[in-house]
């Protein structure tokens, strides 16, 4: 099973490289260096979470009709080729916008769309293998072997770029885009060879709720259970515990996340970092995640899960401020103790948080919930992006420093962490279950079906 872990590492690490050009160095060219508008940008990359919801149907689709009798690698493999080239095209769609903007947004949109529907195609589909493969005993190892494969590779990735585009030039950005992406898809179809058996009975993915039932031949099968969206919103808000956690969710990782697409072009319009400079702050921040995952995972076990997820929040919520000192400050030293203080923070809020969302679901429905929380993850990274890209622009055209926007978009997202923190603390884990199993409450969420 360790080889079946490594390939399914293999699939996770070549998807996650397609993002790592996109979201730490072609937006600070596009923001900084061709000056496109941070707005459009931050649309651009936030593709893939808008196209989120296509994953249930996605999964529910190649459920039904196996290619080949393989119900996953296909779509895997088609996922995969999108975004590998979604991404060798991105470059050069972002230079066409600086020649021709109307020409460059149409080509954008098909280039970023491809990318975006392409991550979200090998998503939900090697997550769903990675669950018939592992077992319900085995998905924790499986899920945490992938996790820390990414983050190695996420580093690993930032780290090649930044010294393949040094010095910078548009030349040396396609071309290395053109290395990592023919990366990614060597070791995506390494990760697929004799991955998945032929035929496979149907299993549920690693977040869907399933029932065991008798098929006519007396074999046990896996069934999907679907859920719809009203059962969902009822589900939440039914539960005064689970709309807490819902929101918070939402502005956590608004938050945490939103940054994404600023805090290059941020480094470079502070402090005038090189695009190689600047490329080097995700491998900076990802060391620090990982870092902090393993923390995490050893406190585990000895501190409630809330304290863990509080100091996580608490530490990203400094690394925000400290970010902002360093812009007022222009102390290059101060920039990388905030990037290294959102790292760590991310990190263990990402673990524990994650710990917390599994308690808060319900025997019978965990399903429904964790499609509750997935929804919630997709829409706070949509809002996070879209909404940093749009301050930016806004704040910099009435102040007419560029600088003020980025700094008012990270006091916005410290505000939001900070209210983040205090929500976490009314957010009850036994008072959930109880009301959760309340019969009136669970004939809501049925009724919401009819």
């Amino acid at each position: 099973m360790f080889l079946k872990r490594f390939q399914l590492g293999l699939i996770h690490v070549a998807i996650a490289m397609t993002l790592v050009p996109i979201n730490s160095t072609l937006n600070r060219v596009m923001i900084k260096e061709l000056a496109i508008s941070a707005t459009l940008v931050a649309i651009l990359a936030s593709l893939p979470y808008l196209f989120a919801p296509i994953q249930v149907a996605i999964g529910s689709y190649s459920d039904r009709h196996p290619i080949f009798g393989l119900r996953r690698t296909p779509y895997i493999l088609a996922g995969l080729i999108l975004c590998v080239l979604g991404l060798i095209v991105s470059p050069q769609v972002a230079f066409l916008m600086d020649r021709n903007f109307g020409l460059g947004i149409l080509a954008g949109i098909l280039a970023f769309g491809a990318w975006g529907m392409g991550y979200n195609l090998s998503a939900v589909s090697y997550l769903s293998l990675a669950s018939e493969l592992s077992g319900e005993k085995g998905r924790g190892k499986t899920i945490a072997t992938m996790w820390f494969m990414m983050i190695v590779a996420i580093i690993a990735t930032a780290i090649a770029l930044s010294r393949m585009v040094d010095p910078y030039t548009p030349e040396a950005l396609i071309r290395s885009f053109g290395y990592v992406a023919a990366s990614a898809l060597t070791l995506g179809l390494l990760g697929l060879i004799k991955l998945e058996p032929r035929s496979a009975p149907l299993v549920p993915p690693i977040f869907a709720e399933t029932d065991f039932v008798l098929a006519g031949n007396e074999r046990g099968v896996f069934q999907s259970k679907s859920y719809t969206v009203k059962q969902m919103t009822a589900a939440i808000t039914s539960n005064p515990v689970a709309r807490i956690f819902f929101i918070y969710l939402l502005l956590l990782l608004a938050a945490i996340l939103g940054q994404d697409v600023l805090l290059e072009p941020f480094g470079a319009e502070a402090f005038g970092m090189t695009v190689t400079q600047t490329t080097r702050i995700t491998s900076i921040w990802g060391t620090f995640v990982l870092i902090a995952i393993i923390i995490a995972g050893l406190l585990e076990g000895r501190l409630p899960k809330r304290v863990i997820a509080q100091m996580g929040n608490i530490g990203a919520l400094a690394g925000f401020i400290v970010i902002v000192v360093s812009g007022f400050s222009r102390s290059l030293s101060i920039f990388y103790t905030g990037v290294t203080l959102l790292g760590f923070g991310t990190g263990l809020s990402t673990v524990a948080n994650l710990s917390l969302m599994f308690d808060l679901t319900v025997p019978g429905m965990v399903g429904l919930y964790i499609g509750a929380w997935g929804f919630s993850n997709a829409l706070s990274r949509l809002t996070g992006s879209i909404l940093g890209g749009v301050v930016r622009d806004v704040v910099t055209q009435l102040t007419g420093a560029a600088l003020s926007g980025y700094l008012v978009v990270f006091g916005i997202e410290a505000g939001m962490l900070f209210i983040a923190t205090i929500m976490l603390a009314r957010i009850d884990v036994s008072a959930f279950q109880k009301q959760a199993h309340e019969p009136a409450y669970v004939e809501r969420v049925a009724l919401a079906a009819e």
